[in-house]
C-alpha cells in the first residue's frame, strides 16, 4: 500500500473513450452493438476501482454519465464501489451530492464539439462547435468546474489524444491517459490497455494533490448548432439569448450559470424545466429499461456463443 492523497474518489465515466467503443453506433442507445461498448466501458471502470482499492482508496463512487446514465453493468464493476446510475438536478448538475469524494477521475470521455477527435462533442451532438473566450470547451472543463464547490479536484483524464490534449490544455495538473482507437486494422489490446489505464488512475492519485477547477469569469460563448439557423433561432428565442445564423451567443459572469444556460439549450424546455424532478424519473426509467434490454441481449449473447463452441 502506498501514501495517498485522496482517499474518497469520484469517477466519472463515459463510453466513447472507453476501450470497446469503436464508432457511433456503439455509442448509441440500444443498437445491436451498444451492449459490447457498455462491457467495455464497465470492465475498465472496474480494473481502475480494483487498482484504487488495492492502493489503498476507502470509497470510490461512480457516476455514469452517458446518454441515459445507464449503461454501466454493476456485475462487472468490483462491488466494494458504488454505481450512480441516472441524473438528478442538483446539488451538482447529473451527479446529485459527491461528498465524500476529494478527487474526480474521468473515464472514457471525448473531444470537445468543434474538434476532430474520435466522436467529438460537449454535451450533445447537436453542437458543431462551441468555443469559449475564444477557446473550445470540454465537458471535463464542465464537469470538472461543477465540482469545484465541494473542494473536489480534476486529477485524472482518459479519452482520445486530441481529448487529453484538449483537457490537459484546460486543467492544471491534469494527468491524462490516451486511447488510440486507429489499429491499422489489428483488434485493439484492450485488456493491456486497461491494465496501464488503471496503473496511470493510481498514480494521479498518489502523486497529486491537485486544486479544484473554477475559472474566473466573464465568460463569452458562441455555440454554432449542427442543424443551422432555424434551430439556432428556436432555441435562442426560447430561452432569451441572442444569435445570428447557426450561431447562438451566451455572455455569464460564472462557469456555473454558464453551464446551466448550456443544459438548457440542449436538454431542457420551460416546461420540462418546471416540472424537472418527474421529468428526470421518467428519462431515468427510459435508461433503466435501456440497461436491462443490454444486459439481456448481452448475456443471451454470450450464451449462444458458448454454447456454438
Amino acid at each position: 500500500m502506498v501514501n495517498l492523497y485522496h482517499k474518497h474518489v469520484l469517477i466519472i465515466t463515459d463510453i466513447e473513450g472507453s476501450s470497446l467503443c469503436r464508432n457511433y453506433e456503439m455509442s448509441s442507445f440500444m443498437t445491436t452493438t451498444w451492449p459490447e461498448a457498455c462491457v467495455g466501458m464497465s470492465l475498465d471502470v472496474d480494473a481502475v476501482c480494483k487498482a484504487l482499492f488495492l492502493a489503498g482508496v476507502e470509497t470510490i463512487t461512480i457516476k455514469d454519465f452517458h446518454r441515459t446514465g445507464y449503461n454501466l453493468f454493476p456485475e462487472l464493476i468490483d462491488n466494494r464501489a458504488r454505481v450512480i446510475h441516472g441524473y438528478c438536478a442538483g446539488p451538482v448538475p447529473g451527479i446529485g451530492d459527491p461528498k465524500p469524494a476529494t478527487a474526480v477521475l474521468m473515464i472514457g470521455m471525448h473531444a470537445p464539439s468543434g474538434s476532430n477527435g474520435f466522436l467529438a462533442h460537449t454535451l450533445t451532438s447537436r453542437i458543431a462547435s462551441l468555443t469559449v473566450n475564444g477557446v473550445l470547451m470540454s465537458e471535463a472543463e464542465l464537469f470538472s468546474a461543477s465540482l469545484a464547490p465541494f473542494g473536489i479536484s480534476p486529477l485524472f483524464f482518459s479519452g482520445c489524444p486530441i481529448a487529453c490534449q484538449s483537457a490537459q490544455q484546460k486543467i492544471t495538473g491534469l494527468h491524462c491517459f490516451p486511447i488510440e482507437k486507429v489499429s491499422n486494422g489489428k483488434p485493439f489490446p484492450a485488456e493491456s490497455w486497461r491494465q496501464v489505464l488503471a496503473k496511470e488512475a493510481v498514480k494521479a492519485v498518489t502523486t497529486q494533490v491537485g486544486t479544484p477547477f473554477e475559472p474566473i469569469g466573464p465568460f463569452k460563448a458562441v455555440i454554432e448548432m449542427r442543424d443551422g439557423p432555424k434551430t439556432a433561432d428556436k432555441l435562442a428565442r426560447r430561452w432569451g439569448h441572442s444569435f445570428d445564423g447557426a450561431f447562438i451567443f451566451l455572455n455569464q459572469d460564472s462557469i456555473h450559470d454558464l453551464y446551466y444556460e448550456l443544459m438548457r439549450l440542449c436538454y431542457l424546455t420551460p416546461l420540462i424545466e418546471k416540472f424537472l424532478t418527474p421529468a428526470l424519473a421518467l428519462f431515468n426509467l427510459r435508461g433503466k429499461y435501456g440497461l436491462w434490454w443490454a444486459r439481456r441481449q448481452y448475456y443471451r449473447n454470450l450464451k449462444n456463443n458458448l454454447n456454438s463452441v
